[in-house]
């Protein structure tokens, strides 16, 4: 005999931030509506971006939860770990999770995230690997990080680089592999980069860009890697950090429209009546692309899990998505990298930059029709939050541009106390 369906009035799949911003808006609205959560994750809600900080120890794994029992209990939320979405069923408002559970819903919230992307290299599942993704990858990772002396990390974006430092603090000989001809590629330009770079091999790191793993073997050590060039690597800790990609398989024959992430609009609902996406799994408006794009970051997970609520509760105080806009922040040996808007240059823009090589300090900012579209840092300060509401506000900076990229802190918070009120 079947099991009884469960009912609720909102539904929220995920538990990360855009699931919690979710949360907190339609508790704003309806302080009532019955409300379920649902996670595969078997912990209380953290954020992905505190997960290299619990792989080096800086945060210990008990303390990173972004909510407690007691937040569920106040907002009466039936919050439930370990319980993943197997299938969708939109036509008749149920979702059914892995364990064969069937929840009816009035109105439904996709926060499901991301997973690794993991490479389609032959004999990749021949070999033991590591990925950082979820708490118990990070707690795996950092056993096995105190005992690696050979280490092999396959990607050079921010997941990868921040594992290849914690690698070489511990002591291991650290080899990164992109294929791509720079490190963190998407997040900064070439100078960036190349100071980065710089940190890395003044610690002993070894980079090799532009070179990509053709096969892979078990070896005595416990992993071969063959590079396309034919050189040979072994490695007794293989991280693969080569990206991530939305958790999408239960949307199979449930009628929602999908590309690379779940296709939505400006108030993040889908295709399908009833159903919203926000996050890492959204296909959102770009403030820079005609395009839709999964823009995969923290500030747009949160200010889109927020609009989504207001939609299912239906707060008549919404307002459309503006677009993402990329902001990301990466410290690494003790100094730090901030890059906000697109770093795409189209003629016609204008770039400012300026570079201290004895202090290693060095700004970029480009202009187009005196607007701020992306600036980039290293071992520079300013807030990315301000940055980001100069470019989406579109603000006429033609009289400030010198003095902004000369001072942008001080500059960011004077034009932002003169203009927002």
């Amino acid at each position: 005999m079947e099991p009884a369906m469960e009912q609720t009035q909102y539904l929220v799949v995920g538990s990360s931030h855009a699931a919690l911003e979710a949360i907190s808006a339609i508790r704003m609205h309806d302080a009532t509506g019955t409300l379920t959560v649902v996670t595969r994750d078997a912990h209380l809600p953290y954020s992905p971006t505190v997960l290299p900080y619990v792989v080096s120890g800086k945060s210990a794994p008990e303390r990173v939860f972004l909510r407690d029992d007691d937040f569920f209990a106040r907002n009466a939320v039936s919050y439930r770990p370990g319980a993943g979405l197997a299938a969708l069923h939109a036509d008749s408002n149920t979702a059914e999770l892995a364990d064969g559970t069937r929840l009816a819903y009035d109105k439904l919230l996709l926060a499901t995230g991301t997973s690794p992307a993991i490479p389609p290299i032959p004999g990749i599942d021949t070999v033991s690997y590591h990925v950082l993704r979820t708490l118990d990858d990070a707690l795996g990772l950092r056993e096995a990080i105190a005992q690696s002396r050979q280490a092999v990390v396959l990607g050079a974006g921010l997941v990868g680089m921040h594992a290849a430092e914690n690698l070489v603090k511990a002591g291991a000989s650290v080899t990164i592999v992109e294929m791509s001809d720079q490190l963190t590629a998407g997040y900064f330009d070439k100078v960036a980069a190349q100071m980065i770079e710089q940190a890395f091999t003044d610690n002993g790191a070894k980079i090799l860009t532009g070179s990509r793993v053709v096969r892979l073997e078990p070896s005595s050590v416990g992993a071969r890697l063959t590079l396309a060039n034919g050189q040979s690597l072994e490695a007794d800790l293989l991280l693969v950090a080569t990206g991530v990609k939305p958790n999408l398989e239960y949307l199979n024959g449930s009628g929602v429209a999908f590309d690379h992430g779940i296709l939505v609009d400006d108030t993040m609902r889908t295709s399908v009546a009833n159903v919203w996406a926000a996050g890492d799994c959204a296909q959102a408006k770009h403030f820079f692309s005609p395009t839709p794009r999964v823009n995969a970051i923290l500030p747009s997970a949160t200010e889109q899990g927020r609009l989504a609520g207001m939609a299912m509760a239906g707060d008549a105080g919404i307002k459309p998505y503006a677009g993402g806009v990329p902001l990301n922040t990466y410290h690494f040996f003790g100094r730090h990298a901030i890059s906000v808007g697109s770093s795409e240059a189209p003629e016609g823009s204008e770039v400012l930059t300026r570079f201290d090589e004895k202090t290693g300090r060095y700004l970029k900012a480009i202009f187009r029709d005196g607007r701020l579209a992306g600036i980039f840092g290293v071992n520079e300060f300013f807030d990315g939050g301000i940055m980001c509401q100069l470019i989406v506000r579109r603000m006429d900076l033609t009289a400030d541009k010198e003095r902004l990229v000369a001072d942008p802190l001080k500059v960011g918070r004077e034009l932002m106390s003169r203009t927002w009120r």
